[in-house]
């Protein structure tokens, strides 16, 4: 069983939000991280911040839909890092709009990205765990899996990527690979702000009233899924599979 320090870590989505948050934090636990994103450039921040604290980490441009890209990423990683033996799907993106105005390509968009996206990754990545009898995948959910008003797009994705980590957990286990899914609540990120305006709100006005509701009275900060993800791609956490763990400052969305 590699040591963390001997680990390598593919982060998705990793240019801003949980993704830079996660990245950072992984990075810190001692991994080699490779940040990926739409774009090379977007993950070149997160990248600096890593290696500015001593850390190892390579940006990369890919679009996880694309099952070539992918490949071809997933083999750069290895390359370069060494393989992957840990993977967080992070990389997600919102159309919302109810369900009577909803287009096709915003349900496909999303449904490519979230659920074709983890599919494609967790795929090429599963056979360097396999091979190392040590594996994480941590895949982001949502709380708006139980459903959200303007979200039949995303909420219909974050709900199968809980039934697709229950799976993958069942099919690798015995090779010493664990699945697990987080399900953020209110996370104060680009794509929740984007939300609130959405729904012409301020941010601090949506924030406040969304915050009156949660039992911890805050919104959440990337860094509180950084942690949690932390947890589950540890040793210690190597008897925690197929499970989804809802980080939302309650037991309800």
């Amino acid at each position: 069983m590699p040591a963390a320090q001997d680990r390598v870590a593919i982060v998705t989505g990793a240019a801003r939000g949980i993704g830079a948050a996660t990245a950072r934090r992984l990075a810190a636990d001692g991994m080699a991280v490779a940040a990926l994103d739409l774009e090379e450039s977007a993950s070149k921040g997160t990248v600096e911040a890593i290696v500015a604290a001593g850390g190892t980490a390579i940006a990369l441009g890919v679009d996880v839909s694309e099952a070539e890209q992918v490949t071809a990423a997933v083999e750069r990683v290895a390359a370069e890092l060494g393989g992957p033996t840990v993977l967080v799907n992070n990389a997600g993106i919102t159309r919302d709009n109810l369900l009577f105005k909803m287009s096709e390509t915003d349900w496909d968009l999303v449904m490519g990205v979230h659920l074709r996206g983890t599919f494609l990754t967790t795929r090429a990545v599963q056979k360097f765990m396999v091979e190392a009898g040590f594996g994480r995948i941590v895949n982001l959910s949502s709380t708006s899996a139980l459903g959200n008003r303007g979200q039949a797009n995303y909420s219909a994705a974050k709900a199968g990527l809980q039934g697709f980590t229950k799976t993958v957990a069942i099919e690798l286990g015995k090779f010493g690979v664990t699945c697990n899914a987080v399900a953020p609540g209110l996370i104060a990120t680009e794509m929740t702000r984007a939300t609130a305006e959405r729904l012409g709100h301020t941010w601090d006005d949506y924030a406040t009233a969304r915050a009156a509701q949660i039992p911890v009275a805050r919104v959440g900060e990337p860094e509180d899924i950084a942690h949690t993800v932390s947890f589950l791609v540890s040793e210690g956490a190597g008897f925690v599979s197929g499970q989804v763990i809802y980080v939302a400052g309650g037991p309800k969305a």
